[in-house]
């Protein structure tokens, strides 16, 4: 069946595979005001479990959806894929995660302009652009009932807000060209069902042991908007566009901030969803200001790394601000021009949330979040955390702790007595400062350290008692591999393994110390990426060795 038998009315949804553009479609099909044009730059259309009976799946079907496979840079497919539209949602935009100017300018701006200029040719007759709250934010100083009369700042947090902001501009300036009128939504921190960022990103959090703190004095509001609520205020703007006279008038050419109107403490919102999921709420305050100067250390660290494959860091300046600082926002504009009020409530929206999150909830961990080989060790693992940056605070405290171990041991040139003594030292009057300090200081709690953690406990007996159990088999297991000759893969590996402690053995114990801690970072990290290519080359490497060395195959024969 062609599009011409069906819904003579189409609309495309640009960028229709993310998380609030599934939300429109879905609503768009529902309301059945449209025949959706779904665009996306895969290939094809790849439906998940819970789409495949659903809604999506039915209109895929019966025609009155489609899937097109479109760059928002090539000129020629936009023009085919926007043929016919009445009007285009354009959501489309790239990870804001990555600050990356070359890859958002190229969407955010070159691509919207692209939109735009075949919107013009196409004579399309209405356009609403997705934008960000951030379009108006520096990043240094908060947002309290910010509305539209706010300016865009003269420097941006970053490359994500300063192009969100330009791709912004052109879609307002295009307005009534050749026919066309245009808006600007600028939804405010979208949650709720499908959401691939904040839920999932909590929850590891709470996983690693890092959702305790609280960052800043926790008194900080923000304005979180339900995802249906985005998609229902992007129909509402289109439904005031097409209206004739005075109301479309007024409502093109203008951005509007959207939000659930209903602020939140950004830490209680956090504590909703974690405790709703069964873990813990965040408890222990602490400064923004003492995080600020470690912030910039792992943002420089990232700077060097990030092009090895090192993962993007929560812990930025930019990102301690954004969870200290109040950002809400006025959405009455948007009340009185595209007749927008939220049709989900806030409460509403985190219970629907925390129901479609019940395989992340506390407990419930699946094998495919499991370790990874590298991660099988010991202390479950918690060298290679600390190796891979997966659990920051263990690789600062590490790095701490090698530093002070650097200067009291190798550089220093005291004696190991010597430099214990000191550390015990310090160690002694740290704790004596930590028991003088008063409950709370300036308004922030100071965390005693309860003479239960000097004792031992029965369950850390068994877990030390289990590791040391759990490495004596494993060596004895390799021995026994050796043994009976058939793992080639352990033998090589042990044998590299021997040989560079070999190697080792022959310098000093000051250049060991500054060679061998960065290898065995980068190692980690290249054995984690390409642990399946580096085995499989060792294991062909070994049956290669195995068919051309005379006498393997006595290693072939029986037990």
């Amino acid at each position: 069946m062609n599009e011409s038998s069906m819904c003579s009315r189409w609309c495309v949804v640009t960028g229709g595979r993310g998380f609030a553009a599934r939300h429109l479609v879905e609503m768009l099909i529902r309301y059945q005001m449209f025949s959706v044009r779904i665009a996306d730059l895969a290939p094809t259309i790849q439906l998940e479990s819970h789409e495949e009976d659903g809604l999506l799946a039915q209109a895929l079907q019966s025609g009155l959806a489609k899937y097109v496979s479109m760059d928002l840079c090539n000129m020629s497919q936009l023009l085919k894929g926007l043929e016919g539209a009445e009007v285009v949602f354009h959501m489309a935009a790239p990870n804001s995660s990555i600050n990356s100017y070359k890859l958002h300018h190229s969407v955010n701006v070159q691509g919207t302009q692209n939109v735009i200029d075949a919107c013009v040719e196409l004579k399309v007759k209405r356009l609403i652009y997705t934008s960000s709250p951030s379009v108006v934010s520096d990043g240094v100083r908060g947002i309290f009932n910010g509305d539209e009369s706010l300016p865009y700042p003269a420097k941006h947090n970053d490359s994500y807000s300063a192009t969100k902001a330009e791709g912004e501009a052109i879609v307002i300036k295009s307005n009534g060209k050749n026919g066309l009128l245009t808006c600007c939504i600028r939804p405010s921190s979208i949650f709720g069902p499908g959401d691939r960022l904040l839920v999932p990103s909590l929850v590891s959090a709470a996983r690693a042991g890092k959702s305790k703190f609280i960052i800043g004095n926790g008194n900080n509001l923000y304005d979180f908007t339900y995802v249906e609520n985005v998609a229902h205020a992007h129909i509402c703007a289109e439904r005031a566009l097409a209206s004739e006279g005075l109301v479309a008038e007024k409502a093109a050419g203008e951005a509007y901030f959207i939000t659930n109107s209903d602020p939140i403490k950004f830490w209680e919102f956090v504590s909703l969803i974690l405790e709703g999921l069964g873990y813990e709420r965040p408890r222990i305050r602490i400064p923004a200001a003492v995080l600020m100067p470690i912030a910039y250390i792992v943002e420089l660290v990232y700077k060097i790394f990030g092009p090895y494959g090192m993962k993007v860091p929560q812990l930025t300046p930019s990102r301690i601000r954004l969870i200290s600082q109040s950002r809400t926002f006025n959405c009455s504009k948007a009340n009185d021009r595209l007749g927008y009020t939220p049709i989900v409530p806030l409460q509403e929206g985190i219970r629907r949330t925390i129901d479609s999150y019940q395989h992340l909830r506390a407990g419930s961990q699946s094998k495919k979040d499991g370790p990874s080989n590298a991660s099988k060790t010991p202390a479950e693992g918690r060298v290679a955390d600390a190796l891979l940056w997966r659990d920051k605070k263990q690789t600062l405290m590490m790095m701490l702790f090698l530093v002070a171990f650097y200067f009291h041991f190798v550089a220093s040139g005291y004696t190991i007595v010597t430099a214990v003594a000191k550390l015990l030292l310090v160690a002694t009057v740290l704790l004596f400062i930590n028991g003088k300090l008063p409950q709370k200081l300036f308004g922030y709690k100071i965390e005693k350290i309860h003479e239960s953690k000097f004792h031992v406990s029965e369950d850390m007996s068994r877990q030390v008692a289990g590791s040391v159990t759990f490495l004596w088999n494993s060596a004895t297991n390799g021995l026994k591999s050796l043994a009976i000759g058939k793992d080639w893969m352990l033998f090589f590996k042990v044998v590299f393994f021997l040989s560079v402690i070999s190697f080792l053995g022959t310098i000093s114990f000051h250049t060991s110390f500054v060679i061998v801690f960065p290898t065995v970072l980068v190692a980690s990290i290249i054995y984690e990426r390409k642990q399946d290519a580096i085995d499989s080359l060792i294991r062909r490497f070994g049956e290669k060795l195995k068919s051309t060395i005379p006498g393997t195959s006595l290693f072939d024969k029986k037990e």
